[in-house]
């Protein structure tokens, strides 16, 4: 039967235990910090609070029954970036504070238009004039909302308040 170490046994263990730890903690690195730097810039807030989305939840819009998935619910009201093309409302337009964002290269251009589900009508904050390249494809920021709407291309299932456009790149 083995019998209790000793007291003078039992703290020699005791001290070999807490170097150990002590060292493994040492060798651990730091934990994150939990507070976020005071200064943040425009672009970071946005990344931290802007949801990226892209056609195929848009497509959750049954617009013939005026019904959304939840996911598509729950983006209703956020920031978003989603990348597209710019459909100028007025025609051979260079700048507007108004155009449409549509998923692919040539929508609503001398074709059937795309279904209100793949179609974004911006409304640049303020009133903005921002350039429209019809060739290039963008990242569009802003406030996204369900809204059926009717523009010259044809009908539209969303709005967004527009923040920043920028060329689109894999980032």
């Amino acid at each position: 039967m083995p019998t209790a170490p000793s007291a003078s046994r039992r703290l020699v263990l005791a001290g070999l235990v807490l170097a150990a730890a002590g060292a493994a903690m040492a060798a651990a690195p730091p934990p994150p910090p939990t507070a976020r730097p005071v200064a943040m810039t425009l672009a970071a807030a946005m990344a931290d609070t802007t949801a990226q989305i892209d056609w195929r939840i848009l497509a959750g819009l049954d617009y013939n029954n005026n019904k959304a998935t939840d996911t598509l619910k729950k983006l209703n009201g956020r920031s978003v970036r989603i990348p597209g093309f710019v459909v100028p409302l007025d025609d051979f337009a260079e700048e507007g504070a108004e155009f449409l964002l549509v998923p692919y290269y040539g929508a609503c251009v001398h074709t059937p238009p795309p279904p209100p589900n793949q179609m974004v009508f911006v409304e640049m904050a303020g009133k903005k004039n921002v350039k429209l390249n019809l060739f290039d494809a963008v990242w569009m920021y802003g406030k996204l909302t369900i809204n059926q709407t009717l523009s010259p291309y044809g009908a539209v299932g969303f709005k967004l308040e527009g923040l920043k456009v920028e060329p689109y790149s894999t980032r």
